[in-house]
């Protein structure tokens, strides 16, 4: 609040009335007994405290050392986050799960050992962000996949499962099933104790920003799609669309919220390509160019991307699919990428990347199943020895293809970590 003066203006008083009307206060609150407290003590007014000349000390409290999980913090405090592609459960998917929950003796449906390789991966890691890219129907179906979803919803409770603890939302699919579809899949998130951004209930829901807190650091996400197939929400603020202006005016509102961490995300590109399309390099180095946003990465290709440093920040055009069936004709949109970036506090207080690693994975079937095909093989084989040499090296080729290894990115081998 600016200061108020007449229209006449305001002229300052001698330094001797200012002493006097304050000396007539202090005496007038001392016979009334006010306590006044101070860092050390709560001093009467009956006994003053004696008037110094040299100021009080002041204190600076001593830094929490938060070294996070994950690589080794080369700060005193750091953060880690796992980001993964889209779930998307397609009839091999939720058929797979039928079989899975029969043979452990459950009911309906259970998309827990799909996931089960991401367990050991997200449990190192302090957040753990999945991208829920489709609707889901009730528990008992019907269910739907391409081109308009309804899946199982029991990929919420198995994302949860496995430690996934924040998913997005919005996506080319958000509201395939209109709005009940999206509210359903809001409600199963909701009951799954999984936050959520993306898509929306309320127009006052929409404007406000997911921020999380881990140990060390106060995390925002923002994301952004970049069209409906067609459709046309019910709604505009029913689901966050890819547009800049909008995505930096939300950072910058989670900064002056607390964020130290700033997560970009977007969901836009040519399916099944190799390389980031004009409209994700522009929007990503926009965001970049705000000096809002720690980190932008995006899905919904289907398919790798690279990554790539740009003015000192990560960009992860794209992370294939967290989970899928397997496709006959796009081999890459059987690939994934596991991403998990650590965040470290520096002496100013400011945050940056401090490592960005990441894991190559493939879906199998026979059962399916996530896969990770690091070099360390932490699952042992997957498909084939071949094969999965096959995907590893195709990753790393798009992964690394904009300098990515250059920049520090390098693979994340969850076996000889701590």
């Amino acid at each position: 609040m600016g200061n108020i003066t007449s229209a006449a203006g305001w002229i300052r008083p001698p330094r001797a009335v200012i002493v006097l009307v304050t000396t007539a206060i202090a005496l007038s609150l001392g016979a009334c007994g006010v306590i006044a407290e101070s860092d050390d003590q709560t001093r009467s007014s009956a006994a003053p405290a004696p008037v110094t000349e040299s100021p009080a000390p002041t204190r600076t409290p001593a830094p929490n050392p938060t070294p996070g999980k994950g690589a080794a913090c080369p700060e005193l405090r750091c953060t880690s986050i796992t980001v993964t592609g889209d779930m998307l459960v397609h009839t091999q998917l939720w058929q797979q799960a039928r079989a899975d929950a029969a043979a452990a003796g459950l009911p309906g449906y259970t998309f827990v050992p799909l996931l089960e390789g991401q367990r050991r991966y997200i449990g190192n890691s302090d957040l753990a962000i999945c991208h829920q890219e489709t609707p889901v129907a009730t528990p008992g179906g019907p269910f739907s996949a391409y081109p308009s979803f309804n899946v199982p919803p029991q990929i919420i409770t198995a994302s949860k499962d496995v430690g996934y603890q924040a998913c997005t939302t919005a996506s080319n699919h958000t509201i395939d099933r209109g709005t009940e579809g999206l509210l359903r899949t809001l409600d199963a998130l909701d009951a799954a104790g999984l936050k959520h951004t993306g898509s929306y209930r309320t127009e006052a829901a929409s404007k406000e920003i997911l921020m999380i807190q881990t140990d060390a650091a106060k995390v925002a996400i923002i994301i952004g799609t970049y069209g409906h197939n067609g459709q046309i929400p019910e709604y505009p603020w029913l689901v966050d669309e890819l547009d800049p202006a909008a995505m930096i005016a939300k950072a910058t509102q989670a900064k002056a919220l607390g964020a130290d961490i700033v997560l970009g995300v977007m969901h836009a590109g040519d399916e099944y390509a190799s390389e980031a399309n004009a409209q994700q390099q522009d929007v990503a180095h926009a965001l970049v160019d705000s000096g809002q946003f720690t980190m932008i990465y995006g899905h919904h290709t289907h398919s790798v991307l690279p990554i790539e440093n740009y003015k000192g920040t990560w960009i992860v055009y794209g992370l294939g699919n967290g989970v899928t069936e397997l496709s006959p004709w796009y081999v890459v949109n059987n690939e994934g990428l596991l991403v998990r970036a650590q965040f470290s506090q520096n002496a100013a207080g400011v945050w940056t990347a401090s490592d960005l690693a990441w894991a190559p994975s493939v879906i199998v079937r026979d059962p399916y199943r996530w896969c990770s095909v690091a070099s360390d093989a932490p699952q042992g084989v997957c498909a084939t020895p071949e094969a999965d040499a096959g995907t590893y090296q195709r990753t790393k080729a798009v992964v690394e293809s904009m300098g990515a290894a250059t920049a520090g990115a390098h693979e994340l081998l969850i076996s000889k970590e701590r």
